[in-house]
């Protein structure tokens, strides 16, 4: 007689299997406060926030979600991490001004919840400011060999050298991921991360400590952007940013930022 052997192991059907998402621990006395703007990242969410967790045994995780309408808010939530709401989109420069209020860390890492980075790649910046640095910028210069250079690139370029910081090249807090200090939130404010070249400059201008930490290739990471009429939507924006930051230094410096006129007699001049 023959005996039919079964398997002890039973298969669920292709798509049953659940798996549970891992729930963090925020911290409660934080080293580190990860900030992270939102706006729905349902697919992503969960990813982000698992490696930021990541980044620091003493870690608090902050989702600022901001007229998110997919549930991105719930899933944050569900998984452990400090969530503020917003109704309205804020923008994401916007929304680090508001994760920086709420923020308890020592150190301020702000990420965004449309690319998932690697904590052993987030960690860099984390060690930066633990120590000494104030800003640790992420070392990501953009296609700076394409003619001709793209606007935003030749920003960042223009008011680092303004800022007599030609080192730091095109590097920008314009970009993340970044870290901060504490000392660095209260010396530039809050407030001022909601236009992130005006904080760079501040920051500069206070000297405080200024570093281009660690490169992480972020243009190949951010989702593609919409153009309208074959123009970047964002692309004014950040150049009118750092055309706040320029008239910021310029009030406080003087016409040419602090640059001496050599020996140019424009008195003479009708």
């Amino acid at each position: 007689m023959q005996r039919r052997l079964r398997s002890k192991t039973r298969h669920r059907p292709q798509g049953t299997i659940k798996i549970k998402p891992v729930v963090i621990r925020n911290h409660k006395l934080p080293v580190v406060s990860v900030i992270i703007p939102a706006l729905n990242e349902r697919r992503r969410i969960e990813a982000v926030i698992r490696e930021a967790a990541h980044v620091h045994p003493s870690t608090e995780v902050i989702v600022v979600a901001n007229g998110s309408t997919d549930g991105t808010d719930r899933i944050a939530t569900r998984l452990g991490a400090i969530v503020i709401h917003g109704e309205d989109p804020l923008g994401h420069d916007v929304g680090r001004f508001v994760g920086a209020q709420a923020a308890k860390g020592k150190v301020l890492l702000f990420i965004d919840g449309d690319m998932v980075i690697p904590s052993f790649q987030l960690a860099p910046f984390v060690r930066a400011v633990l120590s000494g640095v104030d800003v640790a910028l992420n070392d990501y210069r953009g296609p700076i060999h394409h003619i001709p250079v793209h606007r935003v690139i030749l920003s960042k370029h223009a008011l680092n050298v303004m800022l007599e910081r030609a080192d730091l090249k095109g590097t920008s807090l314009t970009t993340v991921p970044h870290a901060i200090s504490r000392r660095a939130l209260k010396e530039i404010g809050a407030e001022s991360l909601a236009i992130p070249p005006l904080a760079q400059t501040i920051a500069v201008s206070k000297g405080l400590i200024v570093k281009r930490v660690h490169s992480i290739q972020v243009g190949k990471l951010n989702p593609r952007r919409v153009k309208k009429n074959n123009v970047d939507p964002l692309e004014a924006m950040i150049t009118g940013d750092h055309l706040e930051a320029i008239n910021w230094l310029l009030k406080q410096k003087g016409p040419r930022a602090g640059y001496s006129d050599l020996h140019r007699k424009r008195d003479k001049v009708r």
